[in-house]
């Protein structure tokens, strides 16, 4: 058995100060708020110790890429995510054409087995072309009932979550057929109307991909997809909280209205997180990274992100005051919530019976130690 103490521990929501919890196989078997019952194997009287960060939606990380299909990319960028504190990991793959699509879904599917990655998130090829991003539009199609199948047949239960847009034809059918499967549906790269979105939560989406991003704006006579995805109780809504996506202003309210137990934060993070600027690609698609903001190369389209979570955790503690509240407020948005939402019911929290996966971090929330599976990574 293992134990560890923090002067600050977030235990299932709560803020300990001070905090314990024991381990042992890979599990936490113990944790209390209070002083340690014996002296600690590992002690942190002046660090702050989290759950391990869940990421729902990331397309790679550290020059390496999930997109590319290949193993040695996807064990790099998990590696660098790790490093800040992403435990969890589900590999987004982004449009591609039906042959790759499922060669990339193969080799994921067994890095899933492996533990690599947790899963993978299909973001595409059913999405509109309207509302396209960083995919190839060309490449972007309407749900078929054969491909979806033959997907999942190949993903044997890897595939975590499918993000589509629920206006395009035969869309309505798809989510039946994907959430029957015990995949997560979410509704996203979309033109559609408030009605549109209504219709797809009433048939099983239950996820909103990276909100305000990529869907049709809001407006005063023409809602759009993104209120009718956050005022449903049922819906968890992605936000890629890096300060370029959105405003702050609009993410505070959005947290505040929604509330943190339906909001993950995600970081849409692509190859060149990690890096320097410089030229990138996801899937098809050509991106620059100037000033650590990607954009589709010779446009000013937003392509991913170059953020980790351990980025986003201080930033959101940050927006709110940096008070308890903020912590256990940013504890639950980038491990409890995400995990959730993905049925993902061993991680996430710091409680009896979880996965050993912590995050422990300084004072000014960088990261000290990560600890997967009740082992810590080696020191950098």
């Amino acid at each position: 058995m293992t134990l560890i103490a923090a002067g600050t521990m977030v235990l299932d929501d709560q803020v300990c100060k001070p905090g314990w919890l024991a381990t042992s196989a890979g599990r936490i078997i113990d944790c209390a708020p209070g002083p340690a019952p014996r002296p600690p194997d590992h002690d942190f009287p002046e660090h702050v110790v989290v759950p391990g960060f869940v990421d729902m939606h990331v397309h790679g990380g550290g020059g390496a890429s999930y997109t590319d299909g290949i193993s040695s990319q996807i064990e790099q960028a998990a590696e660098f995510h790790l490093r800040h504190g992403t435990t969890t990991t589900v590999a987004s793959l982004v449009t591609a054409s039906s042959d790759d699509l499922l060669r990339q879904v193969r080799v994921l599917a067994e890095m899933t087995r492996q533990r690599t990655v947790a899963g993978i998130h299909l973001e595409g090829p059913w999405l509109s072309t309207a509302r396209c991003g960083a995919h190839d539009p060309k490449l972007m199609r309407e749900p078929d009932s054969r491909e979806i199948d033959t997907l999942l047949t190949a993903a044997d239960g890897t595939i975590r979550m499918v993000t589509l847009a629920p206006e395009l034809r035969g869309s309505l059918a798809a989510i039946s057929r994907i959430a029957d499967a015990d995949v997560v549906v979410a509704v996203g790269h979309t033109d559609a109307s408030y009605d549109d979105t209504k219709r797809a939560i009433e048939s099983g989406a239950t996820v909103g991909t990276h909100v305000f991003n990529a869907m049709r704006p809001l407006h005063h006579r023409d809602p759009g997809p993104a209120l009718a995805l956050l005022e449903d109780p049922r819906i968890t809504v992605e936000l890629i909280a890096d300060g370029v996506h959105l405003h702050p202003a609009l993410v505070r309210q959005i947290i505040e209205t929604a509330g943190p137990a339906r909001v993950a934060l995600i970081t849409d993070a692509m190859a060149a997180a990690g890096l320097p600027d410089g030229s990138f690609r996801i899937g098809a698609v050509e991106v620059e990274v100037t000033e650590r903001i990607a954009r589709v190369r010779g446009m000013s389209t937003i392509a991913g992100s170059t953020a980790t979570m351990d980025q986003l955790f201080r930033t959101v503690v940050g927006q709110f005051g940096g008070s308890d509240e903020a912590l256990a407020k940013a504890a639950r948005m980038t491990a409890t919530t995400p995990a959730a939402a993905l049925k993902l019911d061993r991680v996430g929290s710091l409680r009896v019976g979880m996965d050993a996966n912590c995050v422990v971090l300084e004072q000014d929330l960088r990261i000290q130690r990560v600890m997967r599976d009740g082992s810590w990574l080696p020191r950098r």
